[in-house]
C-alpha cells in the first residue's frame, strides 16, 4: 500500500515509516501543519528528521488537506498526534481511509491528552488502539488495540519504549485488516467518555489535596501539550513561581511542598 503519514511527532513519524517497510508498505508523504504548532514545540524537529526520501507537505488550511492527499494517490492515511479535526473530504481521499492511533482504550478517553487525564484519574494502565477516523472524534470502528501498564513514568521519555512496544505488536494484524477491506469493530457507546484540556485552575498546584494527588497532577502535566493556556504544574514558594516538573514522595535534595497529609520534595522545577 502507498500511505501518507499524518502527525507532528517525531517519534510516530520514524516508527510508523519503519514499521510500513518492514511489512512491504510504502511510505510515500509526511503531512503535517504549523497552524497550532505550538502544541508540538518539536516541529522543527519532526521536518527536518522524517525521512529523506518521504516529502514533507504542509496545508495552510483544513480544506487544503484533500487537494494535499489526492496527489499521492494514497491507499491509505495513518494519523497520529495532529492538531486538526480532519474534514470528511479529506477522510474519503486514500482507498481505505485514514487510520488513527490513540493512547487509550476506545472508546474510554477520547480526546487530546488522553494520558494526561489517565494519570490525573489514578488509572494503573493506558492502552492504545488502532481505528478508522470518522466524522467524529476518536470514534471510528476499531481495528486493534491493546493495554499498556502505568508505573511511575514522569515524561514521553519514559513511557515511549512501552508504546512502542505495545504498537509493533497490533500494527500489522490493523494493517492486514485494512487491505481485506475489514469494517473494524463498532465502538460501545455506552462505555465512552471524553476528556478535553485541563482547566486552567488545575494549572496550580492546590496544597489542600493530599500528596498523591498534587503528585499524579505534576505527572499529569508532563504528558499534557504545551501551548494551550497556562502550562503547570505551578507552585508560588515565597514569591517564586515554578513549574514543577518531578516530586519525590522521599526525603531528598530540593525545596518542600507542604501538602493536606504530609510532603513532597521537589527534585526538579524550572521557573515559569
Amino acid at each position: 500500500m502507498r500511505v501518507v503519514v499524518i502527525s507532528q511527532v517525531l517519534p510516530a513519524v520514524n516508527g510508523y515509516t519503519t514499521f510500513l517497510r518492514a511489512l512491504g508498505h510504502e511510505p510515500v508523504a509526511l503531512l503535517c501543519t504549523r497552524v497550532g504548532a505550538e502544541r508540538y514545540p518539536e516541529l522543527g524537529q519532526t521536518i527536518f528528521g522524517a525521512p529523506a526520501e518521504v516529502d514533507v507537505v504542509m496545508p495552510a488550511t483544513r480544506a487544503q488537506i484533500a487537494p494535499l492527499l489526492r496527489t499521492y494517490e494514497p491507499d491509505l492515511a495513518l494519523c497520529t498526534g495532529f492538531p486538526w479535526k480532519i474534514p470528511a473530504e479529506a477522510l474519503a481521499v486514500p482507498k481505505h481511509g485514514i487510520v488513527n492511533g490513540h493512547p487509550s482504550l476506545l472508546p474510554r478517553y477520547r480526546g487530546p491528552h488522553p494520558v494526561s487525564w489517565a494519570i490525573r484519574n489514578g488509572e494503573t494502565e493506558i492502552g492504545f488502539t488502532f481505528h478508522y477516523m470518522d466524522a467524529e472524534l476518536d470514534t471510528g470502528a476499531i481495528l486493534a488495540q491493546t493495554t499498556i501498564p502505568l508505573d511511575d513514568e514522569r515524561s514521553w521519555d519514559e513511557l515511549e519504549p512501552k508504546v512502542v512496544t505495545a504498537v509493533s505488536d497490533i500494527f500489522p494484524g490493523a494493517l492486514e485488516r485494512v487491505e481485506r477491506g475489514d469494517p473494524g469493530d463498532p465502538q460501545r457507546e455506552e462505555d465512552a467518555t471524553y476528556f478535553s484540556t485541563f482547566e486552567p485552575e488545575y494549572a496550580w498546584i492546590d496544597r489542600s489535596r493530599s500528596a498523591d494527588e498534587v503528585e499524579r497532577q505534576v505527572r499529569a502535566w508532563r504528558f499534557h501539550s504545551q501551548g494551550e493556556g497556562t502550562h503547570g504544574a505551578l507552585a508560588d514558594l515565597d514569591g517564586e513561581v515554578l513549574r514543577v516538573l518531578r516530586v519525590s514522595r522521599q526525603p531528598a535534595p530540593g525545596r518542600e511542598l507542604d501538602c493536606a497529609d504530609g510532603k513532597l520534595w521537589i527534585v526538579e522545577s524550572e521557573p515559569a
